[in-house]
């Protein structure tokens, strides 16, 4: 969810003909719930399928902050480049003073990039990693002060019957896939935490030290870089600061922006997932942290795989 994200109930059609949720927030009934429930649909004619969505942005609520900013935002956009098979769906969430503004800008300009990139649809592997890595520039050359605020970024790319999903930090994308009487969740992205051993060891050969807040603290051995299972971990995660102080703290080893920590080694640069789309393969969630860091993935299939609409 998002205070200052970019949603509306209803969208208008954008001049390319596709349909663009990017906009101003419109609250709904409930105070925490952001966005009016509504089903989209979109036709991809070159494998003959119709693809529907739905979107809900919820504000987190926050026993002693109340009125705490949530800094996420969302942006779906259909017929890229006037292709009617050609669609994208984004999550952004923000964190740092200034998430909300790192989220939105992100946001606004992800999609502007693909659709001016000529390369898109022959090597979108290419295109996508080139997108991150000149938003991540110029999110650094912007009026935004990204040096201790930033956004992670899970987007999908739909071409066809092909997914690309491109992760830049710890929001998920999960695909349900339908095994004899089964439904099971695949996850399309992994979460770049330190919590993995290659991202661990790439921070750490750039200069971070990896620790918990209790290790910061004196109340756990720092010596100890064993950090478990994500899923089954439960407490505070390994976090990256750097060599002689504490900051900047990040729980991620990927995101836009962050100019102090990309200097410990987080970086801008997705990891891309592809995979096809195929009748066994039902639907796909894209969601933020907010939902990932308490609901395992075949949790979250099974909560959507409830409803038929």
């Amino acid at each position: 969810g998002c205070v200052n994200g970019k949603c509306c109930s209803r969208y208008p059609s954008s001049p390319d003909g596709g349909s663009d949720l990017c906009g101003e927030l419109r609250p709904y009934k409930s105070k925490h719930i952001l966005t009016q429930p509504s089903l989209e649909i979109v036709h991809v004619p070159s494998h003959n399928f119709t693809l529907q969505y739905s979107i809900l942005t919820q504000l987190v609520y926050y026993q002693d902050t109340v009125e705490r900013e949530h800094q996420d935002s969302f942006c779906i956009k259909t017929q890229i480049q006037v292709n009617p098979n050609v669609h994208v769906f984004g999550v952004f969430d923000g964190h740092g003073q200034y998430g909300a503004q790192c989220s939105n800008f992100v946001n606004d300009i992800l999609v502007e990039i693909l659709s001016s990139d000529s390369t898109l649809l022959d090597d979108p592997l290419k295109a996508y990693t080139s997108a991150f890595l000149a938003i991540n520039s110029e999110l650094h050359d912007s009026e935004i002060d990204d040096t201790m605020s930033g956004t992670t970024a899970i987007t999908v790319l739909d071409v066809g019957d092909t997914l690309y999903v491109a992760n830049v930090g710890d929001s998920r994308a999960v695909i349900a896939v339908k095994n004899g009487d089964q439904i099971l969740a695949e996850d399309l992205s992994v979460d770049q935490t330190s919590f993995r051993k290659d991202e661990y060891e790439r921070v750490k050969l750039c200069g971070a030290r990896v620790l918990s807040i209790d290790q910061v603290e004196g109340f756990k051995d720092p010596n100890i870089q064993n950090w478990g299972e994500e899923e089954n971990e439960g407490g505070d995660p390994p976090r990256l600061w750097i060599p002689n102080g504490m900051y900047p703290g990040t729980a991620f080893t990927r995101s836009v922006g962050d100019s102090t920590a990309e200097k410990i080694g987080v970086i801008a640069d997705p990891e891309i997932s592809v995979v096809k789309l195929t009748p066994n393969r039902l639907f796909f969630v894209v969601a933020s942290g907010g939902v990932f860091e308490f609901l395992p993935s075949r949790t979250v299939v099974n909560m959507v795989t409830a409803y038929t609409d």
